[in-house]
This record gives C-alpha cells, structure tokens and sequence, in this order.
C-alpha cells in the first residue's frame, strides 16, 4: 500500500555520459515552466523559422481585442487583462500552425501513399501546411489535385447515393470553432442523421454525463473569479504543466495566497510542485520559484472513488462532534438522496478503502482535514478521471464531496473539469451531440425549418464499429487525426479502409490521410491564426472555454495558401452539394459569420444576443443554472449519487496501465521524442514502472519489454521491445504515450457508464522481451 507523502521520491538517473540523439533518462527537479519552457519555445521558433512571426503571434495570442484563441487547450483567457497570456505549449502549437514549409502537390506527386505510411507521425506532420483540395488516385497510390468544386461535388454525390443518411458519420475535433460546429451540425441533420461523434467521447464524455445526472448541467460551474477566490484546491488526474501550462499562474497565485493545493494522481508531476511564471520578470531574473501544491497523494490509477469516499467518510465521521464538519443546512434545502449515501459511507470499512485507493487512512485523514478547513473548496480533474470504466461514478463522487460542505453556487466553490482542446466545449454547446435533446431540435427545427432526426446517433466507439462492418460507408473528419486518436488502431485503421469515401479537413498532413477509404479527399483548411476574409470582409470566430466563456477569435497572418477555405465556407460547400434542394442560405451564412451567429442566437439556449456580447472585453459567460442553485433534475435537486466501490486491485500477475501525452506532444500531434517534465530525451517507446514491479518480473532499468493487454472479450493485443523506465508510480501501476499505445485498448474496451474507451485503465502483463 502507497502511502501519501509531501514530495515524490525518485529514481536514479542512469550513469555515464549519453551521445546526442541516443534514448536518455534523466529525472527532472527543476521548477515547471521558467527558463525551461523559453529554451524551449526558442529553439522550435528556431527550428519552424518562426522568430519574426512567433513573437508577433505571442502578443496576439488570447488577447480580447483583435486577438486570436490560442489553438491549444480550453484554460480561460486571464481576467486582468494580461499582456501575455500564453504558455509553452500555446506558443509551440502556434508555431507549428505558422510553419513556411509547404506540402503541395509537387510533394504528393514525389511521394505515394504507400511511401508516407511508412513515416513517422512526426515526420508527417513536420513537412508543413497542406496548400490545396488533393483526392486520392488508386491506380498511382498518390493524392492528385482537385478543384473545390469537384471535391465538393464528389462529397455530394456520394452522400446523396447513400442508401441512408445514418451510412454516414460526421466527426470533428474541438479545433473547430461555434460557427462552424453550428453549420457542421445543420448540415447532418438536415441529410437527416445524428451521427455526429467527437473528441468528447473519448475525453470527457463521463464528466458530461455525471453533472447532467447530478446537477442538471453538463458543464462545471466555476469561472477563473473562483479560482483566485478558493480556499482550497483538490487537482485530479491533471498533468497541468503540459496540458493547461496556464493553470500553473493560478496554482501560483492560490499558493501566495495561502490556499491549500492537494495534487491526486498516480504520477507526481511537475506542475505539482513548483513552477516559475515566464510572464513574473522578476521571479525569472532571480530563479524565484513558487510552490504549486501543499500535498501530493499518488493512488493507485483508477483508486480516485475510494479515496474520493474516504474523505467524505472523514467528513460524516467528524460531523458527530463538529457540527461545522457539513453544511446540513445546504443538504437540507438543495439536496436528495443524502441519508442512503451517508449510510453507504458508513457501511464502507476503512481497510477496503485503502485497499482500493492505494492510500493509507493517514493520508486520507490529512486530505479530508484541508477539506474540512476551508471554507471555499474547488475539486479539478481531467482525463486521469474521465477515460476510466467508472468515470461517472467517479465524477458523482466529487460531486457528492463538493455536497456535503455546500461548496456550490457560491464564489471560490464547485466542480471544474479541464477541457483539453480549445473548442471541445464549444462544440458540444453549438450541437455536436449524437444524443441531443428534444428542446434544441425543436428550437432547430422551429427556427432553421429542417426536420431533425430524432433517434441517437453514433458516437467514436459506435462509429469506429459501424465502418468496420460496412454499415457507415462515407466518414468526414473535421480537424483532428482520428486513425490514430481512436482506440484500437488496427481495428480503426481497418474500418477506415472499409468506406467508400473518407473527407478529412486539415491544416496538415497526418495519419489519417493514408489510412483512407476506397476514395478519399484531403481538404485543406485555414488556420486559427489566419485571416478569414468572406464577401464582407475579415471575419471572426468563435469559441468557448472549459468555464463557459464565449470570446471573439480573429486570425492575424495571411493565409498559408491562396488555396484555403474556412471551416464554415469547406461545410457549407459540402452541404450545398449534398442537398441540392436545401431552404438553408449556405452560401449567405458564409458571406458574413455574424448571420450564423444571429441564428445561433435563437436557437442555442445561451446564446441570446450573441453579436453584441461576443464582442465585448472577454466576450460572455454562458449561463450555468447548478451555479445559482437551480437544477434541472428529475428532483429539482443537486442529487447524491450511491454507487457501490469497484474493485480496481490488480490481479496478481497484471498492472493497470494508463496512457498520457509526453511533454513536447499535443493530441496526437508529436513535436519532438522528447518529454522534459518526466526526463525522457529521444524516447517514446517506453512504459513507466514502478521499480519493485520491475524487481518482481526480473526486469532492469531501460530493459526491452513486452507489454500484452486483455481485453474485456479475452483477446489480446500486443507491443514488443519498449524500454522499461523506473518512475514513482504505486505499486501495479505503469503508464505510457498515446497514440503509440492505443494498440492496446481494444474497440470493446470502453466504459458502460460513458462509452468511452478505457485508455487510463487498461490490464496489462510486462514481461522481459523474448
């Protein structure tokens, strides 16, 4: 049994001296961000030949004036008006946006298909901005040029031919901003499906769905106000410093002011310790570093629930003789269900709660004592917490935390889910839902005069399925690269190839342009630093971040192509050819994006008055009705849930193996082979372990090893010769990159309560390599 502890232990570094190039583990104690973090940026400015563009991006970066949304994650723009609101990750993804390398048709007439499928992701990309439409020619295996009016005609006619709308599948990223996720979602449902799966149901489709359970709202309530206003902070399942490089200014600025940060993962990362703020001139002069986390509390992976319950037994324990230990007063009138999950808790032994959190009941003590103390209380999590079989019950877990001491609708308290991609909740907000609610389709139909369909659709995992038994025959991809987000990746690569027609809009190419259907077309789109100039004249977008603010985006360069369209003009082409006869004015609403939002604004609940706020300083906050304690529940109540703990103990032999992003990587979007934080250099085939688990199987550090999953079904999957990593992991935990380990998660590998696939918490066997 882990117990909790302050600081994390670590490994020792290998010794001796390493040539440039060759794999290295070095373990990482300097503070996140700071000096390292402007190397860093510096050296791929560099590298991208962006030290004119870089800088200039840098001071137009999440800015409310005239700026553009940094492309990256969904952290909130600074409420102080920030001159650089900006992060490592933010600057590298722009960069590589901005790249002047070019990939034309001179390139795909030197290279085939079947050439480029044998790169590297990161090659792939690295070789610049797609420049024009390309469709793919079988009898040469290259893509040859297309004109916009023939890649759209093809689209059209293969939608049309379908034998039924729901033999198509609509799928988009969370790169999308509103005003396209808008149309996209018209378009779907006026060809009559709601097939329309996104990141979201890979992501964080379990927070969604247990909010919407618990309080009626399937957002988080909580704005960057509360942040600077809590007492304590409990971060789950969050690597912060890579994926919202941002949050660390305000973990920053809670720990000056004397708020508790309680850090809960199996891994200690580096956000959870220290960090210096590139934007602090004087603390990066000085080396100043500032703490990040008063506790770090390593479960094992999938033990959040126990530990999340062991706290709130604390709490009802102490309520007996504190009778400020909960807010009764709270349960009473904004509550149901509170007596059967007070005798859950009780019923619980302590022991079993170890058993299954990895924790000791001291550590759990020390947490429950910092949530007892304060009086404001904020409970974060990402995917660590999401990508799990029982992620809802998890995420109802916090909300049943968050219950008992009242800390909800009130300043500085509540549920906060980071949202990695700078849209994804936008999208989900403007309609791209494959089980929508009867309200928005009938406001969709009343105001857009289309019958929407009204059965569900089918998500990623439904998706993936269909096409690989031949139900789903034409895939669009918005953004993204879905061959290898998805789980699975040779059961996805095969049902990609299954189609008659696959469309992917992109900014660069990637994976999913060589794992494509019988007829494929790349469609190449303008970036979110780009000028969008329409019919009357420069437009702006849209999007909303992880706490429901809608600001204004506005691209600055000219576009890497006089060859690009928008994201709004690519679907309102395709939709035009798809429905020939269509009322809706596709080609007005490109003309000038204010139209789509005035639309928008009667239809999306929200997004009443939509021009005129957008555009004010840090456009609007939509409105959450859980935050001013109105829930639209069955109950009209906040609801406690009751679910029975799971066992996630490892069976003896196997380790639950969690996958995550290394450093220097965005989604699927690899930038280097490096991973700063965890002191990876030149490496990604590899799988962190702890080092008892190494000692066990007979396994030395940086040996070759063989990593085999099982499946719910029984099968197997398999990777072969990844260097074993010794890391401060709890005992029958490993961890490893995404995408290379989607291989691992089979396509039934996905969660009943969210249906999404399980990569956080996969069953696996290490051996030595044979």
């Amino acid at each position: 049994m882990s117990a909790s502890r302050d600081e994390p232990g670590r490994p020792e570094p290998r010794v001796g001296p390493v040539p440039e190039g060759e794999p290295h583990f070095q373990p990482y104690r300097h503070p996140a961000a700071g000096w390292g973090a402007a190397k860093s940026v510096t050296r791929f400015m560099v590298r991208e030949g962006a030290l004119r563009d870089g800088p200039r991006a840098i001071m137009r970066m999440n800015h409310e004036n005239g700026g553009f949304d940094c492309p990256g994650c969904a952290w909130p723009d600074d409420t102080k008006g920030l001159h650089l609101d900006i992060c490592e990750n933010g600057i590298k993804h722009v960069t590589w946006e901005m790249t002047r390398k070019r990939v034309g048709r001179e390139f795909f007439a030197a290279h085939s298909v079947t050439e480029l499928s044998g790169w590297s992701d990161h090659a792939l990309e690295n070789q610049g901005r797609l420049t024009e439409p390309m469709a793919y020619d079988p009898e040469s295996d290259h893509y040859v040029p297309v004109s916009w009016k023939d890649a759209f005609a093809t689209v059209g006619r293969a939608l049309r031919e379908l034998d039924s709308p729901h033999q198509a599948s609509f799928y988009t990223s969370g790169r999308l901003g509103n005003e396209a996720t808008f149309l996209y979602q018209l378009m779907a449902r006026e060809l009559g499906t709601n097939n329309l799966p996104d990141c979201s149901n890979m992501c964080h489709e379990a927070s969604g769905r247990a909010l919407q359970a618990a309080l009626g709202t399937g957002k988080g309530t909580v704005d960057l106000k509360d942040w600077e206003a809590t007492d304590a902070l409990f971060i789950l399942g969050v690597n912060a410093a890579s994926n919202a490089p941002r949050m660390l200014t305000s973990l920053a600025e809670a720990y000056r002011r004397g708020a508790q940060i309680v850090h809960i993962n199996p891994l200690v990362e580096a956000a959870a310790t220290r960090t210096i703020i590139p934007h602090e001139f004087t603390d990066m002069a000085t080396f100043q570093a500032t703490r990040t986390g008063t506790l770090n509390l390593q479960p094992r992976i999938g033990g959040d629930l126990a530990l999340l319950r062991g706290i709130a037994k604390a709490i009802l324990e102490q309520a007996g003789t504190d009778t400020k230990a909960l807010d009764q007063e709270f349960i009473d009138r904004h509550t149901t269900g509170f007596a059967d999950y007070r005798a859950l808790c009780e019923a619980t032994p302590w022991e079993e709660l170890e058993r299954q959190s990895g924790i000791d009941r001291a550590g759990i003590l020390k947490a429950a004592r910092i949530y007892r103390d304060a009086d404001r209380s904020i409970v974060s999590w990402c995917l660590g917490i999401s990508q799990h079989e029982h992620g809802v019950d998890t995420v109802r877990e916090i909300v049943n935390l968050l219950l008992l001491r009242g800390n909800l609708g009130r300043e500085g308290a509540g549920p906060s889910p980071v949202r990695g991609h700078s849209n994804v909740q936008g999208n989900r907000t403007c309609g791209i839902d494959h089980r929508p609610g009867a309200e928005f389709l009938d406001r969709l139909a009343q105001v857009c005069g289309i019958q929407p369909p009204r059965e569900h659709g089918l998500d990623t995992v439904g998706t993936v399925q269909a096409m690989h038994r031949g139900e789903v025959k034409v895939f669009v991809g918005m953004g993204g690269n879905f061959a290898l987000a998805a789980p699975d990746t040779p059961y996805t690569f095969t049902a990609l190839r299954n189609c008659d027609l696959t469309v992917q809009v992109s900014t660069k190419l990637n994976r999913s342009h060589l794992v494509h259907g019988r007829r494929a077309l790349i469609l190449p789109c303008l970036g979110r630093t780009e000028k969008d100039h329409q019919r009357t004249g420069i437009q702006s977008t849209s999007v909303e971040d992880s706490m429901s603010m809608v600001h204004r985006s506005v691209g600055m360069k000219r576009p890497a192509s006089p060859h690009l369209l928008s994201e709004p003009a690519i679907i309102a082409g395709m939709a035009r050819a798809a429905l020939p006869d269509s009322d809706t004015p596709w080609e007005w609403y490109v003309e000038d994006y204010d139209r789509i939002r005035d639309t928008m604004a009667k239809v999306l609940d929200g997004f009443e008055d939509f021009n005129r706020r957008v555009r004010l300083p840090l456009g609007f906050r939509i409105k959450q009705p859980a935050r001013e304690l109105v829930f639209h529940t069955p109950s009209g109540r906040a609801e406690f849930s009751t679910a029975p703990l799971p066992d996630v103990v490892p069976a003896p032999g196997t380790l639950a193996l969690g996958t995550m992003r290394s450093h220097d990587q965005w989604n699927t979007t690899i930038y280097s082979d490096n991973d700063r934080y965890r002191g990876i250099s030149h490496l990604r085939t590899l799988v962190f372990m702890n080092q008892a688990d190494m000692r066990e199987r007979g396994i030395s550090p940086f040996d070759p090893v063989d990593i085999t999953s099982t499946a719910k079904d029984g099968s197997r999957r398999h990777l072969n010769g990844y260097l074993a990593i010794p890391y401060d992991l709890p005992r029958g935990c490993a961890a490893g990159y995404m995408p290379e380990m989607n291989v691992l998660c089979a396509i039934g590998d996905y969660s009943r309560q969210s249906d999404q696939p399980i990569m956080k918490h996969l069953k696996v066997i290490i051996d030595p390599a044979g």
